[in-house]
């Protein structure tokens, strides 16, 4: 069984379960004053745990965030690495077997400065990166930093 699947009987998904034990152990973490060494650390953690193709393209998206953006404080979200402005998560990167989807996505958060018209996108799926991607990506990330 996929542990995006849900079990017989169950509410949650073995997947969904592991994200909630993963927020509660992020906040009891941020409650203990975690340091921002200790946030990176989990991040690159997280990334390590992934399937060789996600951490291929995760450690990729990593170093691409954090160049293009330094004054984002990665940390985990949900048990995905993420990154945050002021304190609040700006954009988290949700690995293709996070939830046994197809592909990884990038999910900006409301405080992501993405706005155009009345309606934008939040959410890119991402499969390979070639360079134009990641120079898609950078220019994204910077405006959503604003």
């Amino acid at each position: 069984m996929s542990a995006a699947k849900k079990t017989t009987g169950s509410v949650l998904s073995d997947a969904e379960k592991a994200a909630m034990k993963a927020t509660v152990a992020e906040r009891r973490a941020a409650a203990k004053g975690a340091k921002a060494e200790d946030d990176v650390k989990a991040v690159l953690d997280a990334i390590a745990k992934m399937s060789d193709h996600d951490r291929a393209l995760c450690t990729r998206l990593h170093e691409i965030i954090t160049t293009a953006a330094p004054e984002l404080a990665p940390r985990t979200w949900y048990g995905m690495p993420a990154y945050a402005k002021d304190g609040k998560v700006l954009l988290a990167v949700k690995n293709s077997g996070k939830f046994g989807q197809r592909y990884t996505s990038l999910e900006f958060q409301d405080v992501a400065q993405l706005d155009s018209g009345s309606m934008w996108p939040v959410s890119w799926a991402v499969t390979t990166l070639t360079k134009t991607g990641e120079k898609d990506v950078a220019a994204l990330v910077r405006k959503a930093v604003g």
